[in-house]
């Protein structure tokens, strides 16, 4: 069983985390209009899938506010912030930040993603949520680079998922 810490403390996940050269697994989330977010309507420009707990914590909103600025330096290219989060509190969000270069997506309706992509938490105090992952994919889907940060409370590698997208 995989593992990440929170705040130090190990924590078991369930599922399989997609690894580099593999098709990524499907999923449909609910966007931010309460539209279907899927895979297919993915495709066609490489996207970021910007994993994480809840924008109402200080180190995911850090991760949405740097990806909305860093996507901007790559033509044709996506940022999915993919939380449990309600679309109207990352909309909210969104709005109060002048955040406008990603789009949201909550898996709020779709449990079974966390356990898809391999970051459902199993135990501990965010049970049930996402750990912390970026998933680059390439224009038709297929994994080109996969980051499962190992401690929650820590900033995934922007650098190295913005190259992916180059």
């Amino acid at each position: 069983m995989t593992q990440v810490a929170f705040q130090g403390q190990a924590i078991n996940l369930t599922g399989q985390f997609p690894q580099t050269g593999t098709q990524a697994p499907e999923f449909t989330l609910c966007g931010a209009e309460l539209n279907e977010v899927t895979l297919e309507t993915l495709k066609g420009k490489k996207t970021v899938l910007n994993i994480f707990p809840s924008v109402d914590t200080p180190v995911c909103a850090a991760s949405v506010r740097e990806f909305n600025k860093k996507v901007t330096e790559v033509n044709d290219a996506a940022v999915v912030c993919i939380s449990a989060d309600l679309p109207f509190a990352m909309a909210r969000f969104c709005g109060a930040e002048g955040i406008e270069n990603v789009q949201s997506a909550s898996f709020f309706r779709s449990p079974e993603f966390a356990e898809a992509y391999g970051v459902k938490l199993a135990e501990g105090p965010l049970a049930g949520l996402a750990a912390r992952a970026v998933v680059v994919l390439d224009e038709e889907g297929r994994v080109i680079h996969s980051e499962l940060v190992s401690e929650i409370t820590d900033v995934p590698n922007y650098d190295a998922a913005m190259e992916a997208l180059r």
